[in-house]
């Protein structure tokens, strides 16, 4: 967005699925506990601050299995997402798929794009919408990141770390990573 540009919307599309299990597989090597899952909160809070313009925050959910879970969906509600539960057969990528629709639906607008999520499912989208025109991020676990995103950040795609960079935890996660030596802290090895 250049300085002439009036802002906009800033669309912040989770992929809670795709987060919750790289969470619990690859890096607590278990379910989530309450207190270890994301406060998806900071991730509109971030992109606000980020971007400097409002946002929309669409939370897409596989309901396939018929069952809504009211509470977590009351809890998108009250800190401004909109749930997106969606229904399909038996094994169809319903969120990826709802994911995929929506992105290709927000090419054809103005606004930046934020989508949380590691996978690769989305990069033909991601890509499309890389036009210039518009800031695209990807929230995620920076080393959980499909490298097949590497050669869309060259052109402009930013990728920030919901634990580092949106400070989306209460907790510190046991990650495993390449830590720059100017944000080593030795206090939490200690």
């Amino acid at each position: 967005m250049t300085s002439e540009q009036t802002p906009g919307t800033t669309y912040v599309v989770v992929d809670g699925e795709n987060i919750d299990a790289t969470l619990g597989a690859s890096i607590l090597d278990g379910r989530p506990a309450p207190e270890q899952r994301p406060r998806w909160e900071r991730l509109l809070d971030f992109a606000q601050r980020r971007y400097a313009q409002p946002t929309k925050g669409l939370f897409f959910l596989n309901a396939s299995n018929g069952y809504l879970p009211m509470s977590f969906v009351q809890a998108l509600l009250a800190i401004g997402y909109q749930p997106i539960p969606l229904s399909g057969g038996p094994g169809e990528k319903v969120v990826d798929i709802g994911i995929q629709r929506t992105l290709e639906a927000i090419a054809s607008r103005s606004g930046d794009v934020l989508l949380a999520s590691h996978d690769a499912d989305f990069l033909p989208q991601v890509d499309t919408l890389l036009d210039g025109t518009r800031r695209v991020g990807l929230f995620a676990f920076r080393e959980f990141v499909s490298s097949q995103y590497t050669p869309l950040r060259e052109r402009g795609l930013e990728v920030f770390d919901l634990e580092d960079d949106v400070k989306a935890f209460n907790v510190v996660l046991p990650r495993v990573r390449i830590i720059s030596l100017s944000d080593f802290d030795p206090l939490r090895y200690l």
